[in-house]
């Protein structure tokens, strides 16, 4: 994957399979190599109803788990 999608829907699924996969260790380590600032993803997808769960290593979406 050369670039991740603007898309919110596609943006989660494309970071979600990327962390899933191992091909990164963690959301610092994706992000970086994508040149993107891990506060700037999370808060872009947060406001497309999507939490990140360190758990999980996995965005979610808001309240999934109540």
């Amino acid at each position: 994957m050369d670039y991740l999608p603007n898309d919110p829907a596609m943006l989660v699924s494309s970071v979600n399979m990327l962390l899933r996969d191992e091909e990164y260790e963690s959301l610092e380590s994706l992000c970086y190599a994508f040149d993107k600032e891990p506060k700037a993803l999370a808060d872009y997808l947060y406001e497309n109803g999507f939490v990140y769960s360190e758990e999980q290593k996995q965005f979610r979406p808001i309240d999934f788990d109540k």
